[in-house]
């Protein structure tokens, strides 16, 4: 199926890999403030992510070894996150800016040997007839097993959070930490544990760009990614259907932009690379604000220091 130039099957592809690095950090920042912490070092672990992945994936010849190390190195540097909000109680505003601005300073170091060099393929997925079939095959079924991994996750998460008791002591800690404390849960550890989780997944994104959607190793090459990913969590009401639904929405953004100037047709792309602070901006006022809270149904005890003595 064609409009004008444009290929739609072609482009509903490119959305779902556009899409998937994004999705992959905001499903993780959604475990994270669904368990009362706000971590704005989502950029900062994405970039290690991306780094390590790709140091790891280059020297083995296995991008698999590549997304492991990617999701160590995220989770490692969200583990020193929680050491500064968990054990020393920091500002968690302040912390998660201080650890996007380490993690852009650690990866530009430690990648300086590695740029213009070429990552491992990573194959994509054989599905059998299902990648056969007219303009969905091209369009859903002809992909790399991370994109599916990714929605699996999304539904896990989703799972977990509505159906196991896990899942309801995270919701509690980060409704009422006072709370969830009285009742004898492990405020602190429940935390750290959702803290290293979200890590993880945004090391995974990170990864995700430096192997698959580049593939290459740059220099802050998430420009702002871990920012929308962010606003995502907020936007989709900390419910990770909806987090799929916006990173889906604003993958489409990027890809619809690349073919309408492909197609000769004029955007600035001044406005997308301002869009990621912009974005930022309107979150951090949407979560100082208690209306908001209310009406966007965001964990109550969200970006609230917790005290054992209290």
């Amino acid at each position: 199926m064609m409009i004008g130039s444009i290929n739609i099957a072609v482009l509903l592809a490119a959305l779902m890999v556009a899409a998937t690095p994004i999705l992959l950090a905001a499903i993780g920042e959604l475990v994270v403030e669904k368990a009362g912490v706000l971590n704005l070092g989502v950029e900062g672990m994405m970039i290690m992510g991306a780094c390590v992945g790709f140091i790891i994936a280059i020297n083995t010849g296995s991008p698999l070894m590549g997304f492991i190390g990617a999701a160590l190195g995220g989770m490692a540097l969200s583990l020193l996150f929680a050491l500064l909000t968990q054990a020393l109680m920091t500002n968690q505003v302040a912390s998660g800016l201080a650890l996007t601005l380490f993690g852009l300073g650690l990866s530009a170091l430690l990648g300086q040997k590695y740029v213009g060099l070429t990552p491992p393929r990573t194959p994509k997925l054989d599905l059998g007839p299902l990648s056969e079939i007219p303009f969905l095959g091209r369009a859903l079924f002809s992909h790399d097993i991370m994109v599916y991994l990714t929605i699996a996750l999304v539904a896990a998460v989703w799972w977990f959070l509505k159906y196991t008791r896990g899942g309801m002591i995270l919701r509690a800690v980060g409704e009422n930490h006072d709370a969830a404390h009285a009742l004898g849960y492990h405020v602190k550890r429940v935390r750290v544990l959702a803290i290293m989780f979200g890590g993880a997944c945004a090391g995974l994104g990170g990864a995700y760009l430096s192997l698959i959607r580049v593939p290459q190793w740059t220099e802050g090459m998430t420009v702002g990614i871990g920012w929308i990913a962010l606003a995502l969590v907020v936007f989709a009401s900390w419910r990770p259907w909806r987090a799929m639904a916006g990173a889906y929405l604003f993958g489409g953004i990027v890809v619809l932009q690349l073919n309408l100037q492909a197609a000769g047709v004029k955007i600035p792309v001044e406005y997308l690379s301002m869009s990621p602070y912009l974005i930022t901006i309107a979150v951090l006022v949407f979560i100082s604000s208690g209306k908001a809270r209310g009406s966007l149904n965001a964990p109550g005890s969200l970006n609230r220091p917790f005290h054992a003595s209290n």
